[in-house]
């Protein structure tokens, strides 16, 4: 039984303005920009040449170890840069839209997989894996896994309205991911009614509530109550829309062209819920909409999101965030103690514990952290975490005590050990 009670967590207050209307308007940028997904950047051939025009969901580049796995265009566009990392790593494929392009299908062939599918059509990187974040091996076969029909990150918006007249697409979509593992799908939606049509999956389809209030809707905190992942145990996560558009994908054979966005934050005149196509230009899209002043461009919600130019591979929300002043410098002495003190102390508290949604000692796994005991934070439940699952409690103890780079710093340690 699930561990993780409905009334856990926190609601943590971040203002916005007011959308000026009901309406859902679909904005496709001038711009977009192809990346992968977070973590360390991609390895791979580039198949775009600058100036070449290339059509909706074909592909601009391929992973160098695995020729199948595909980045494909979000739009009818023409290739303005192609920027690489040393070492064959992807930076941006920065692209121009134009208008009344083409788009391309991508063909269950005879004897072919969804798995190939999904990788030639870019689907790929719309997946997240536990343990140590990023997208799954081509090859990987996922103990379990998570379907987010819930979020619960503040000025969220809710994945039921992405779903809205998709039910037979979401089901097909789960019926296809049921074929990728031999564990559990559990579908983590907010109470209500049904979200798809017959039983998809089988016995082997779970739905699970989750309450209103943070983290509740976050993979991480789901994976660690329902099938904590390990490192002989991986678990893979999707966002609900994603399953929606596989099944559209296998009706239709057309790559999704939008996804469901929420821009918001409090430096707009009015927040805006939009259709956009993925890897958007941020500024494209709050143009007009912010305040005059400084203010940062985030991809994500205003807990774990980063400043970005285009909107992230998995990302669902634009905040625009008034910029802190900096603070006024500090003497060189005063910066050096400061830097090489131990980490402040965190005090135990009830919010804390709400921080993790009640479902990990957090005492004891901030401790663990905090210290590099990563024995005893394996023991707890770290693998089953990325940084986006600790954004709340750096949160509540006011950014003091990094808990997400302690985290990130573990894992990549935890990994390197297991790999050797």
């Amino acid at each position: 039984m699930p561990n993780l009670a409905l009334g856990s967590g926190l609601s943590p207050p971040f203002p916005s303005a007011p959308r000026a209307d009901a309406e859902i308007r679909l904005e496709i940028t001038e711009e977009a920009g192809v990346v992968g997904p977070p973590g360390e950047p991609l390895r791979v051939v580039s198949l775009a040449d600058e100036g070449a025009v290339v059509a909706q969901g074909a592909p601009v580049a391929r992973l160098r170890d695995h020729a199948g796995t595909a980045l494909v265009a979000p739009m009818p566009a023409r290739v303005a840069h192609v920027r690489m990392l040393p070492g064959h790593r992807l930076s941006e494929i920065v692209l121009f839209h134009e208008a009344g392009g083409d788009r391309v299908a991508h063909k269950l062939a005879d004897g072919g997989s969804v798995r190939g599918l999904m990788q030639g059509a870019g689907f790929w990187p719309l997946l997240g894996r536990r343990p140590f974040g990023g997208m799954p091996a081509p090859d990987e076969i996922p103990k379990a896994i998570v379907v987010m029909a819930a979020d619960t990150r503040p000025l969220a918006v809710d994945p039921r309205l992405a779903l809205e007249n998709r039910q037979e697409s979401f089901a097909k979509g789960l019926d296809a991911l049921a074929g990728l593992t031999e564990g559990p799908v559990f579908v983590c939606q907010s109470p209500g009614p049904k979200l798809f049509d017959g039983r998809p999956g089988g016995d082997r389809l779970r739905v699970v509530n989750c309450g209103p209030r943070h983290p509740q809707g976050l993979p991480g905190l789901r994976i660690h109550d329902l099938f904590p992942a390990g490192i002989a145990t991986p678990v893979w996560d999707i966002h609900a829309e994603d399953v929606a558009a596989l099944g559209e994908l296998l009706d239709t054979q057309m790559a999704p062209e939008t996804r469901l966005v929420h821009v918001a934050g409090p430096a707009l005149r009015e927040s805006r819920l939009l259709r956009t196509q993925p890897g958007a230009d941020l500024r494209g899209l709050t143009y007009r909409l912010a305040l005059p002043g400084a203010h940062d461009l985030l991809s994500g919600s205003p807990l774990d999101g980063r400043q970005a130019h285009w909107l992230g591979a998995r990302d669902r929300q634009v905040s625009v965030m008034p910029r802190e002043n900096a603070p006024a410098r500090r003497h060189w002495l005063w910066a050096a103690m400061a830097r090489s003190a131990r980490p402040a102390p965190v005090i135990p508290t009830a919010a804390l514990t709400q921080a993790f949604g009640a479902a990990l000692p957090a005492t004891a796994l901030v401790r663990a952290l905090t210290s590099g005991d990563d024995e005893a934070a394996m023991a707890l439940g770290v693998l089953s975490l990325l940084e986006e699952d600790l954004a709340l409690a750096d949160y509540i103890l006011g950014g003091q005590a990094r808990l997400a780079d302690l985290l990130r710093g573990m894992l990549d340690r935890i990994e390197k050990e297991f790999a050797a």
